[in-house]
């Protein structure tokens, strides 16, 4: 008799990726789209929009790896301090550990007897691995991966920031920012759906949410480079 294996799949499993390729995309988007609308209202010319936009790019993809890298890894610090603390406590205090452990799958709703039987055979397999998951809430899925943090904000970063590059080396002229920004909003309004889908949330909440404080920023940027441009 052959028997099935049923593995689900969460979104959950997603969500350190997710989260970290979402927000640098959508800044590369707008501070890139921003910085050139700003740039151009002030009436650069098409060069210098060009330039300013890819020291953008680049200065904001280092950027964005930088403070990923230092966050998570302040994160993954915090975890192998508390593991190693709950290490410390399981060689010196065993069997305070094993209640501990029972408490709370009691409180979760096991009779006392089941989880003091529970705890017994989970520890005797993996006491560290389920305190970390059980007590203090780490697990494999959620550890902090600072090296694919960093990575994957600097690369969605770039990819979101070379999009309104891209429509300023393509479309010069007075058509730039009106195009810029339609084209900004529209890339906004799809990642925001996108990342709406992907973490099982409405699109159209998605979409609306970075759309609104994308055009709010290149609106800003906008304001601030005629009022330069035209003191200048």
């Amino acid at each position: 008799m052959s028997s099935l294996t049923h593995r689900e799949q969460h979104r959950t499993q997603h969500v350190n990726w997710m989260r970290a390729a979402v927000l640098g995309a959508n800044d590369g988007i707008v501070s890139t789209a921003s910085l050139i609308v700003g740039v151009a209202a002030a009436h650069a010319t098409q060069k210098n929009i060009l330039i300013a936009g890819t020291a953008g790019l680049v200065a904001g993809a280092m950027s964005m790896a930088a403070g990923e890298y230092v966050s998570v890894s302040s994160q993954a610090d915090t975890e192998r301090a508390d593991l190693e603390r709950e290490r410390q406590e399981l060689l010196t205090d065993l069997e305070h550990e094993r209640k501990e452990l029972a408490s709370i799958y009691v409180n979760r709703g096991l009779d006392p007897e089941l989880a003091t039987e529970v705890s017994r055979q989970l520890m005797a397999k993996d006491a560290l691995g389920a305190h970390a998951r059980d007590e203090l809430g780490i697990s494999e899925i959620m550890t902090a991966r600072p090296i694919q943090a960093a990575f994957t904000s600097a690369a969605s970063f770039a990819v979101g920031a070379v999009l309104p590059l891209l429509v300023a080396v393509l479309i010069p002229g007075r058509l730039l920012v009106p195009l810029v920004i339609a084209t900004s909003l529209a890339f906004l309004a799809s990642l925001g759906a996108l990342a709406a889908v992907t973490g099982g949330a409405r699109p159209g909440l998605g979409a609306f949410r970075v759309t609104f404080w994308g055009a709010l920023a290149m609106a800003l940027t906008a304001g601030i480079g005629a009022l330069f441009g035209t003191v200048v």
